[in-house]
């Protein structure tokens, strides 16, 4: 992996609002929750102000639990969902509830690195200064910590979403991706949106940068899917997204002049 870089200069905040909210969206994870929100602490740090966010999407396990014990701290917002509504809904619930203007998220599981986050955010931050278009900052998981069945089964699924939306994203599944709140509060929502942020950021006129980002195997606990029980809804969900691309149309506003 690179070296990190300097902390980025980053904006001052709103009095009393954080600049980055991390969200996390999680099912079944209580071994993980405490261990990862360490890091995340560790890793924005140096940020500016900032807030954790975690979703507890329908958890049946001590999720709930252990999340109570760490909000003690006072940087940590919590959302539950009665039933578990999977990944992309808790994560747009996270994005709701957070009150920051840059949005971090990464998996729950611990296989994401927190210790990443500052170099997305200050890719975000230099794309930001370049062009105030949409921007998405997603992580490139490059040396994968999986199973060879599921790195081959992503590969081929990265591909064929590569070649029919054309969204040159060689990693559309890391969980790592920084983005600005309002960018994504103004996309599309529907079930699995988060494996096509970047088809729907170019969607909506913006422009999306991969950052190779480290990956981890899991330590604790197991994974909440399995490698074939998305083909499915994969296969419509594409067929959405493309309906989408070519029924989406970007109003050009000119200047107008005023009295």
């Amino acid at each position: 992996m690179p070296e990190p870089p300097p902390p980025p200069t980053v904006p001052a905040a709103p009095a009393g609002l954080p600049l980055l909210s991390v969200v996390v969206p999680v099912r079944n994870e209580a071994p993980n929750i405490a261990p990862l929100i360490a890091e995340i602490r560790a890793a924005v740090a140096g940020l500016g102000p900032y807030e954790i966010v975690y979703v507890d999407d329908g958890s049946t396990d001590g999720t709930a639990a252990v999340l109570a014990e760490e909000a003690r701290h006072g940087d940590l917002v919590r959302r539950r969902h009665r039933v578990s509504c999977g990944q992309s809904a808790a994560i747009a619930t996270g994005v709701k509830a957070a009150r920051g203007h840059w949005i971090a998220t990464l998996d729950g599981d611990g296989q994401n690195d927190p210790a990443d986050i500052p170099r997305l955010f200050a890719a975000a931050l230099a794309e930001e200064a370049a062009d105030p278009a949409p921007v998405l900052i997603a992580g490139h998981r490059t040396t994968r910590k999986d199973t060879r069945t599921k790195r081959v089964v992503s590969r081929i699924a990265n591909a064929v979403r590569a070649r029919l939306l054309g969204d040159a994203t060689p990693d559309t599944g890391c969980g790592l991706k920084v983005f600005r709140r309002a960018d994504f509060l103004d996309l599309p929502r529907f079930d699995h949106m988060h494996r096509y942020l970047p088809a729907l950021f170019l969607r909506a006129g913006g422009r999306v940068r991969s950052v190779p980002v480290n990956h981890r195997p899991r330590l604790r606990g197991r994974s909440n899917y399995g490698v074939f029980d998305r083909l499915g809804v994969a296969l419509f969900d594409l067929i959405g997204v493309i309906w989408l691309q070519r029924r989406g149309r970007r109003p050009e506003l000119e200047p107008v002049e005023e009295p």
